[in-house]
C-alpha cells in the first residue's frame, strides 16, 4: 500500500495492515494468514499525482476533513 508520506498516523498505518491482512484472509482462508504480507510504503508528497496534478499531504489531510483539496 502506497500512501504519501505524513499523511497518517502510525495507528493508521497499523490500522491499514490490520485491515488489509483481513480482506486478505477473508479472500484467500486463515491457514494463508502468516504468510500475507503488507507493506506501507510511503512516497513525497508532492510526488503522486492523480488527473495529471500532484496531490500533498496536505491534500490528503483535507479531503479526510470532506474539504476539497487545495490544488492549483
Amino acid at each position: 500500500m502506497k500512501v504519501i508520506e505524513g499523511a497518517f498516523t502510525a495507528a493508521q498505518k497499523t490500522e491499514i495492515v490490520q485491515k488489509l491482512t483481513e480482506a486478505m484472509v477473508g479472500i484467500e482462508g486463515e491457514n494463508l494468514r502468516s504468510m500475507t504480507l503488507v507493506l506501507v510504503e510511503e512516497v513525497k508528497s508532492g510526488d503522486w499525482g492523480v488527473g495529471g496534478q500532484p496531490v500533498t499531504t496536505a491534500d490528503v489531510k483535507a479531503m479526510a476533513t470532506g474539504a476539497p483539496p487545495g490544488r492549483s
